[in-house]
């Protein structure tokens, strides 16, 4: 199995300054290679402390200049943000730079504040993501975009540097609601998971998927790309402690930073899925939703992290995974420590793990009341 790492640039609280963030996540990211990590991750959001990363790309270039093998992740670019002409020259130009490292990861978005600092309607984000990705994906491969469509007219131009390698197979997308899985699937693209619905439901929408795939492209899909927030220490008790504080607090900023209490995503077009989430907040309380996405993540002894990653291949397939190793202003300390014994102990088994290894199914450790629904993502 592959295994990378993302850095996510939280400053919840403002209990430091975005400087200090930066140091920090930047002194982490420095360790990925030399520890072993076999690529590095970044992600995209604007305007708020939940995550400050507005460029992924120009993090990712800035990551290629320090490193010579690590693999280079966007998780995503959020293509409704964005016009794809320039994302396809970015992409191609960071590719050609890194010699051709980058894993390609996209996204629709779900945040409000972030479509209305940009001037867009949540309403048109499934149909601009759908346009800008087939302009964008059939542009790497042409090395031309060309595109007519109702948000995207893109008159035939080049992309130069040119794009000197296929993205068919390292190109994915975070898919939360159901809808959006066929979608990829019809775009070609592999699946992108962040656990935070149950894994029965991820395994049902995964074949669906795969199908459609198979229909579609003629080829069997890619194996997902699972991401996970972690946490690994000698001692279960602090583990555990540490994941309600940490991993805990990160799924408060979720809800904040998403307005997951509020009910505008129930009369928001595409978000339907979504707007189920006031629904089940109010029915269960925020703790027991908090208590839910920590239960979906890894954490623990480095024994435990193992099974629980193993756990997560059986049920999903998949063949990367990328731990978030620093979050919710954990001190930097504790993050490097999580980081370096996650890579000492647990690393090196999964990194001997084949793609199609079967794992190993753990007893399902869902919280008693089962929230059903997803809070991130596409």
């Amino acid at each position: 199995m592959h295994v990378g790492l993302a850095a996510v640039f939280q400053n919840p609280g403002k209990s430091r300054t975005d400087r200090e963030v930066y140091t920090n996540e930047l002194r982490l990211a420095d360790l990925a290679e030399p520890l072993g990590f076999e690529s590095i991750w970044g992600v995209e959001h604007h305007f708020t402390d939940y995550t400050m990363c507005p460029d992924v790309l120009q993090f990712l270039t800035y990551m290629a200049g320090r490193t010579t093998r690590a693999q280079l992740g966007s998780m995503v670019v959020v293509l409704p943000w964005h016009d794809p002409m320039r994302v396809a020259e970015e992409v191609a130009m960071l590719d050609n730079i890194s010699g051709g490292r980058l894993i390609l990861g996209l996204g629709r978005g779900a945040g409000k504040v972030e479509f209305d600092g940009f001037r867009l309607s949540m309403d048109e984000s499934r149909q601009r993501f759908v346009e800008s990705a087939e302009t964008l994906l059939g542009g790497l491969e042409t090395g031309y975009c060309e595109y007519s469509g109702t948000f995207v007219r893109q008159p035939r131009a080049a992309i130069r540097p040119a794009p000197f390698r296929s993205f068919r197979g390292r190109t994915y997308a975070a898919a939360v609601s159901p809808e959006s899985l066929p979608v990829m699937a019809k775009l070609g693209v592999g699946i992108l998971i962040i656990p935070q619905k149950p894994w029965k439901e991820v395994a049902r929408e995964l074949e669906t998927y795969r199908s459609i795939f198979r229909e579609v492209n003629g080829v069997d899909a890619p194996p997902p790309v699972s991401a996970g927030w972690t946490f690994c220490d000698e001692s279960a008790e602090r583990a555990e402690e540490m994941a309600r504080r940490y991993i805990g607090g990160y799924y408060q900023t979720v809800l904040d930073h998403y307005q997951f209490q509020g009910d505008h995503l129930a009369r928001t077009k595409g978000y339907e899925y979504y707007g189920k989430m006031a629904e089940k907040i109010a029915q269960y309380g925020t703790d027991t939703v908090v208590d839910y996405f920590m239960n979906l993540q890894v954490w623990g002894t480095p024994a435990q992290c193992y099974d629980k990653i193993l756990d997560i291949h059986a049920r999903t397939g998949n063949s990367h995974y990328v731990g978030v190793f620093s979050y919710a202003g954990m001190p930097y300390a504790d993050a490097e420590r999580n980081m370096r014994l996650f890579a000492r102990e647990v690393m090196p088994a999964l990194q001997k793990l084949s793609a199609d290894s079967p794992g190993r199914r753990a007893a399902d450790s869902s919280p008693a009341a089962p929230v059903n629904v997803g809070l991130l993502g596409s």
